[in-house]
């Protein structure tokens, strides 16, 4: 995978063009409104939610990454505190979890549109 790919998907840019971006500006941080999607990309046009229901696979991709913030907490408490209470590893999980959920949603919505859109640079038109 080439790292204009890799640098695209976690920048949550357009598939199709690597410019445009999927999510609304600025509002990662807002819990009502890091969920809000353009329609589609203003760099090449590409429809960024192709038909309903469409993003329903990346939900598998989201639970990827919520086991492995489950595994990388649940490691790092067993280095620093061999002796932790569940009481604790539960809620270490959820804070991470929680705090983490708005990264982990669009990334995986744009590995997930990835699957289905190939790179097409910056100057070809969109065929779909």
């Amino acid at each position: 995978m080439k790292l204009s790919t890799l640098k695209s998907l976690y920048q949550c840019k357009c598939p199709r063009c690597h410019e445009g971006d999927m999510f609304l500006r600025g509002q990662i941080l807002n819990p009502t409104k890091f969920s809000d999607m353009n329609k589609e990309c203003s760099n090449c046009g590409q429809y960024l939610e192709p038909e309903p229901g469409f993003y329903l696979g990346a939900m598998f991709i989201s639970y990827g990454f919520n086991t492995a913030v489950f595994i990388a907490v649940w490691v790092t408490l067993s280095i620093l505190k061999p002796d932790y209470s569940l009481t604790l590893l539960l809620t270490l999980i959820g804070v991470a979890v929680l705090l983490l959920t708005p990264f982990i949603y669009r990334i995986s919505r744009s590995i997930w549109l990835s699957f289905f859109v190939s790179y097409r640079g910056k100057d070809l038109p969109s065929s779909e």
